[in-house]
């Protein structure tokens, strides 16, 4: 079964379209606007990149012991595809927090703060 080369996961506007930026890289893009459609996808078949923006876990928005958006999504990588290279995108005011994806034991290939420059996102995509 053929690789899915980049995942979109695209829950707020303030993710990127850098869809024509992928195409030059010789990269296809899947879009979804979950990350239950992306686990969905991941369990299907192996993915290259994942990129995501990352929510931190204020309050009760995520059940009990989750404290990101990511949670979930990271566990499953573990499982399903390993050799996904996670690319989390993050407010300012959040990067403070997403160390706390380092209990998750899924390393991220890359951490970029909004607004996200296209030459960022060019030298994560290797």
């Amino acid at each position: 079964m053929a690789s899915i080369d980049i995942i979109s996961i695209i829950e707020s506007s303030m993710h990127p379209n850098y869809s024509e930026l992928y195409r030059r890289k010789g990269l296809s893009e899947t879009k979804v606007n979950s990350i239950r459609k992306a686990i969905n996808l991941v369990k299907k078949q192996p993915v290259k990149y994942i990129i995501a923006e990352f929510f931190y876990a204020y309050s009760t928005n995520y059940s009990g012991v989750h404290k990101s958006n990511l949670d979930v999504l990271l566990v499953s990588l573990r499982k399903y595809s390993p050799s996904t290279r996670m690319i989390v995108l993050v407010e300012k005011n959040e990067l403070q927090y997403v160390n706390v994806l380092n209990a998750l034991d899924f390393p991220l290939h890359g951490v970029l703060v909004h607004p996200v420059e296209p030459e960022e996102m060019t030298a994560l995509l290797v």
